[in-house]
């Protein structure tokens, strides 16, 4: 016996999961529909399948080919215009040259075909009609026969006062190939509103049979989801893929699942998947291929498709996730909605219970989404962030976009334009630099390949090898699952924000140059740029002083990244030192917040060990904690005061701070005469400014770097105190007490305007906008700054103690409230 099945329906009631996709390809418990049924004929030894096709045909073609991988012998037939169910059927009539099964592709059963084929032969019918009782038959075309099968009466989708059985027609028929001959090829012609009714009216032996069994029609999202829960209870005699490692709970292969991960069946994991710590999977969960379900992330009763990124401490509920889309971290995801594939919802959004989001959408973060979203593109508000392109490693930043947009970049250098590349010392890095470098020589570029570094090392290497341009790859000290690509300049400064737009330009447009193979240029790779960062480090320090104090420093650092420099620039200054790093494990960077922890470790030691100093570098050599010999901790505002003072003192020009910096910076400018400029708080303002004007000063760049590089810092401050014969303590004692405060405050993304006009309409006295509205008080400052890529504004405030500081914070907090609450 052969088949016909049934797969040109479009599945527009389960949208958005069919945009794109034909409904007999949409995945129960991670196989198609339509596969379940090819397994139900081949268990029912029928092989020769042939497969009506009209919505997005290739799909289904390229998944089953000739279903020799299924064991079985496919045949495909396309229809031009619909044709209806028996006039797609008809295309076929060549092959149907015997009794046939005909069969929907997008729907889900086990019931027994081999039971309806007996009865058709018993009956010797021309049309057997496959029947099944259901609850609620509205929906369906009602059948009643006569105590001998024969149909008698049937009608489609009736209304309550109409219902006269509950046994409905499951769109399975077996079908002698005559019944084809009632109709003309090419005519539109339907089984149950046409052929049926005219065997009916013509007495031919038409049949139902009513079986037993489980069949569901999966016409809207809901039965979609209690597809899955009937797979996992047993309820549908459906084969589950996967080994059943306890009651309840198939796991695929190649699945990694933490022993601190709680898994409640039943559940179906798919292969090559990821299950974090603290995850929860609570029962009635599938989640398909190549997944990575994060920590303490949650799903419960929900139905993931392949390849989906579910970030820390999210959560699923009751939902429909479609391949390919990342749920960030925080984002929660409730009853009834359903994510298209290809979306992203970034941190901390919330799609509430029945929302559908269409396929490519992006849900912006913190954003509450209450309503569908059909139209609009995956485009983010900005690829560019604070500094450079930041995103999760191996899901937003992985090595096709990488590659892509080391091609947009070089499209906007010059032709053979030369290119500074690094990385630091992590395997995600240094695969997402080799696919930049890919990109960048397609463009015609001339490759430098400095190897493993810091940041501070990159920005050297790209000066000292007159190269036009510059990208780091860096894995993020506040995430490790976060990679970040920094993009220089000639200078070793960050590209402007217009050389940004140029490159979102051509990314988004794929505008790329690509040049003969004659142009494509070898990579260079330099040998030694770390022992020459080192060198120049210590270049105009006092080697013999130090050599002669030899000071003792206890550290914290990440070997892996910073050994090799540190090592190198001590020994050659004569500078003992200990390093605490923490204990690493094999490809894991620690967060900057895991040394943090650390420094009451830190400042114990340098105390037990008479240490001159201590200090915590950051692992990408941008930021610096230090410790005196007291244990007193110089971090962040105190650091930059303590550099500035460095160079005042030194009378090497003006001190370049941010508009946060403290008042007592000033103070110190007008104790040594010198001048204090302020600059923007983004780094790219803030490093631009130092880079433009170390350039200016005959070889005083290092000196100004200081702010940017924790060892060139940390190596001038001891420099500094040994030769003026001071303590450290002694010289963070000059410089004046200040009271800062800092708060962030959520202003979703609309407001923000709205925020900055008002409050700088409301102010009646002192204000600068250099960057965000600073507003002068008679006892401080406070200063309101947008954040670029959170839905928040940053709140600074600086009073004559910490209380006034505190009281302007919580003032300037309701003003924002009020006015975004507006």
């Amino acid at each position: 016996m052969k088949a016909i099945i049934m797969a040109g329906g479009e599945g527009t009631r389960l949208r958005p999961l069919t945009c794109g996709r034909p409904k007999p390809m949409m995945p129960v418990v991670n196989r198609p529909m339509m596969e379940h049924i090819v397994d139900l004929l081949k268990r029912h030894g029928i092989n020769e399948i042939g497969v009506t096709l009209q919505y997005l045909p290739d799909a289904i073609r390229d998944y089953f080919g000739s279903g020799s991988e299924f064991g079985v012998h496919m045949r495909y037939y396309v229809e031009k215009v619909p044709l209806g169910t028996a006039g797609s059927v008809k295309n076929a009539q060549q092959f149907l040259d015997e009794t046939f099964v005909v069969i929907s592709g997008d729907a889900l059963t086990d019931l027994d075909l081999s039971q309806a084929m007996e009865f058709h032969r018993q009956k010797g019918a021309m049309a057997t009609l496959v029947l099944t009782p259901v609850d609620c038959p509205l929906e369906y075309g009602v059948v009643i026969t006569d105590q001998d099968g024969r149909v008698t009466q049937f009608l489609e989708k009736p209304g309550w006062g109409e219902v006269f059985s509950d046994t409905v027609n499951t769109g399975i028929y077996i079908l002698e190939p005559e019944v084809l001959n009632y109709f003309e090829p090419g005519q539109k012609f339907d089984f149950s509103k046409d052929l049926f009714p005219l065997l009916l009216k013509e007495k031919q032996p038409l049949y139902g049979t009513v079986l037993a069994g489980y069949w569901c029609d999966i016409g809207n999202l809901q039965q979609y989801v209690q597809a899955h829960q009937d797979c996992l209870t047993g309820k549908a005699a459906i084969k589950i893929p996967g080994t059943e490692i306890a009651p309840g709970i198939w796991i695929g292969e190649n699945t990694r699942i933490d022993r601190e991960a709680q898994i409640n069946g039943p559940v179906l994991i798919g292969d090559n998947c990821l299950i974090g710590p603290g995850a929860v999977i609570d029962a009635y969960s599938v989640i398909g291929n190549g997944c990575m379900v994060q920590e303490q992330a949650t799903l419960k009763r929900s139905v993931v498709w392949d390849n989906v990124y579910i970030g820390p401490k999210s959560a699923i509920r009751g939902a429909v996730i479609g391949s390919r889309v990342k749920v960030n971290a925080n984002a929660a995801v409730y009853e009834g909605s359903v994510v298209g594939s290809d979306s992203v919802l970034k941190e901390r959004c919330l799609l509430k219970p029945d929302v559908k989001l269409w396929p490519g959408k992006v849900v912006e973060t913190g954003a509450t989404v209450g309503s569908s979203l059909v139209w609009g593109t995956a485009k983010s508000r900005s690829l560019f962030g604070i500094e450079g392109i930041t995103g999760l490693t191996n899901i937003d930043i992985t090595p096709e976009f990488a590659c892509r947009l080391g091609a947009a970049h070089g499209s906007n250098l010059g032709i053979a334009a030369r290119v500074g590349v690094s990385s630091d010392s992590y395997a995600a890095s240094r695969m997402i630099k080799k696919a930049l470098i890919c990109g960048l020589q397609s463009a015609g570029a001339e490759v430098l390949d400095f190897g493993d570094g810091i940041t501070p090392m990159h920005r050297f290497a790209v000066r000292t090898y007159n190269c036009q341009a510059g990208l780091h790859v860096r894995l993020s000290s506040q995430r490790s699952d976060k990679l970040n690509i920094l993009f220089t300049d000639a200078k070793g400064a960050n590209i402007s924000r217009g050389q940004e737009r140029k490159i979102e330009n051509t990314l988004a447009r794929e505008d790329f140059r690509r040049v003969e193979a004659r142009q494509i240029k070898p990579v260079r790779t330099v040998e030694g740029v770390a022992q020459s960062y080192a060198r120049d480090l210590i270049k105009d320090i006092n080697a013999d002083i130090l050599k002669q104090n030899r000071p003792h420093l206890t550290l914290l650092y990440d070997r892996a990244n910073l050994e090799h420099i540190v090592s190198t620039a001590l020994s050659a200054l004569g500078i003992a030192a200990d390093n605490l790093d923490l204990p690493r494990e094999s490809g894991i960077t620690h967060h900057w917040s895991a040394y943090e922890e650390l420094l009451s470790d830190l400042t114990r030691a340098v105390r037990e060990k008479g240490s001159a100093a201590g200090a915590i570098i950051d692992p990408n050599g941008d930021r610096l904690i230090i410790v005196d010999g007291q244990g007193n901790v110089i971090s962040e505002d105190k650091l930059t005061a303590l550099i500035s003072l460095i160079i005042l003192k030194e009378q090497a020009g003006p001190v370049i701070v941010p508009v946060t910096a403290p008042r007592a910076i000033d103070e110190l400018a007008r104790r040594y005469k010198g001048t204090v400029i302020r600059t923007k708080t983004s780094q790219q303002d803030f490093i631009n400014k130092i880079m433009n004007h170390g350039f200016q000063t005959d070889g005083q760049l290092q000196r100004y770097l200081m702010n940017f590089d924790a060892l060139s810092a940390l190596l001038r401050i001891i420099d500094f105190c040994a030769r003026k014969g001071l303590t450290l303590q002694e010289l963070v004692a000059e410089i004046p007490d200040f009271f800062l405060h800092k708060r962030e405050v959520q202003v979703p993304w609309e407001a923000k305007g709205r925020v900055i006009r008002k409050l700088i309409e409301e102010q009646s006295g002192k204000l600068e906008l250099l960057d965000g509205v600073k507003v002068y008080h008679p006892n401080g400052w406070a200063l309101v700054l947008p954040d670029p890529e959170e839905p928040v504004c940053r709140l600074f405030t600086e009073g004559l103690n910490m209380e006034i500081a505190e009281e302007l914070t919580d003032l300037y907090t309701r003003k924002i409230n009020e006015i975004a609450g507006a």
